[in-house]
């Protein structure tokens, strides 16, 4: 995802840098709320299933340097999960594993028009766009037990992790995507958009390496982390799971990623500095 999002940053700029040094058409703060959803792809969803959407929205300012270059700052929140239950993969079937996470996301990106895009212009009030950047983001994914209780599961080790070398709750991660935006007055504007974030952690899902060694996971880490870090449908004769220490339990070669999508509303606070670029649509 690195490679992808990186260059297509850097042409972005590039493209837009000619508009910045020419004379400026439009300039100025739009600031708006949006509202959606939120999925994940990673270790508990590799078949990129949409059924677990969650909510999401946030909010953003923008600043349109002109018709075609902006930059947002924005803010944001999302509920993803994912169930082993809803996949197709024998092994993922009875791993048997289930996560929530609410993500809280920071995000600057660099936003590239398509078209002209002018606020209040009779012709360019329309553009699709893409943009790309990078989030800080804080996270910690639970589960449900057995009885009912909503269980926090980075503090549980479940990969034998040593109590202080816990992965991460703030990480960073690469955005991108692409979307459309459109007026509906002069000040108040409308998008539609979709982001990734990638390459910030492997454990969105709390799951990532192998099977620890459970006498240890039991000793080091109580109970609720003995129940919950295998929780197989396959068990012996005894109807006990299977010690699974040092086996697969997830893929940590590729790193988990979420995506935004939703509804934005804005408020425009600038003007359009060009003369003879067409009367305001009020």
């Amino acid at each position: 995802m690195n490679k992808l999002f990186l260059p297509l940053f850097v042409l972005l700029y590039f493209t837009a840098l000619p508009q910045v040094q020419a004379q400026l058409q439009m300039r100025g703060v739009e600031v708006g709320p949006w509202v959606g959803t939120a999925v994940y792809f990673g270790d508990l969803n590799t078949d990129f299933k949409l059924n677990r959407p969650g909510l999401a929205g946030g909010i953003g300012a923008r600043y349109n340097f002109n018709h075609r270059l902006a930059v947002k700052a924005s803010v944001n929140y999302g509920r993803i999960e994912a169930y082993d239950s809803d996949s197709d993969n024998p092994f993922e079937l009875n791993r048997n594993l289930s996560f929530q996470n609410d993500v809280l996301d920071g995000t600057l990106q660099l936003e590239f028009n398509f078209l002209n895009y002018i606020h209040g212009h009779r012709e360019y009030w329309f553009t699709p766009y893409a943009f790309a950047g990078i989030s800080a983001f804080t996270h910690s994914p639970k589960t449900i037990a057995d009885d009912g209780r909503t269980v926090s599961l980075r503090e549980l080790g479940t990969e034998g992790q040593m109590r202080g070398d816990e992965y991460a709750i703030i990480n960073m991660a690469v955005a991108g995507g692409v979307g459309f935006k459109w007026d509906i007055t002069y000040e108040i504007s409308m998008d539609i958009s979709a982001g990734i974030r990638a390459g910030g952690t492997d454990y969105l899902d709390d799951v990532s390496t192998s099977y620890p060694d459970r006498s240890d996971l039991l000793r080091n880490r109580g109970r609720d982390a003995f129940e919950l870090y295998d929780r197989s449908l396959m068990v012996n004769q005894e109807g006990e799971r299977i010690d699974r220490a040092g086996e697969q339990r997830g893929d940590d070669t590729v790193k988990d990623v979420y995506i935004f999508a939703g509804f934005g509303v804005n408020y425009y606070f600038g003007d359009v500095r060009c003369p003879g670029l067409g009367g305001k649509r009020r």
